[in-house]
């Protein structure tokens, strides 16, 4: 396999586990507000379903983990790209460029 292969090939998957983040942080909120509207909405008791929220908010906290890591993962493989390609910028992925700022 050839640099620009493999380049491309990484910014692709990076970009897509970090798309796939998104979108379970964005399906678990969509879960989660439907569950306190189901309990609230059906008159149930305000604590019903409570050890299941709290579940699914530790759910959510550890994508936020895993989003985080991903990204200095991100940051990392810019760090590779620049010491065999000498650049230190993302191929753009057709919807957005990600940046070394993205890895705080």
């Amino acid at each position: 396999m050839t640099v620009p292969v493999a380049q491309m090939r990484i910014a692709r998957d990076i970009n897509e586990a970090e798309k796939a983040l998104d979108e379970a942080l964005v399906r678990q909120s969509s879960l989660f507000t439907a569950m306190v509207t189901a309990r609230r909405e059906t008159g149930c008791d305000p604590f019903l379903g409570h050890e299941a929220l709290l579940r699914l908010a530790k759910s959510q906290q550890a994508l936020l983990e895993a989003g985080g890591n991903l990204a200095r993962v991100h940051g990392s493989l810019l760090e590779v790209q620049k010491e065999v390609c000498g650049v230190d910028e993302c191929p753009p992925d057709g919807e957005r460029k990600a940046t070394s700022a993205r890895a705080a």
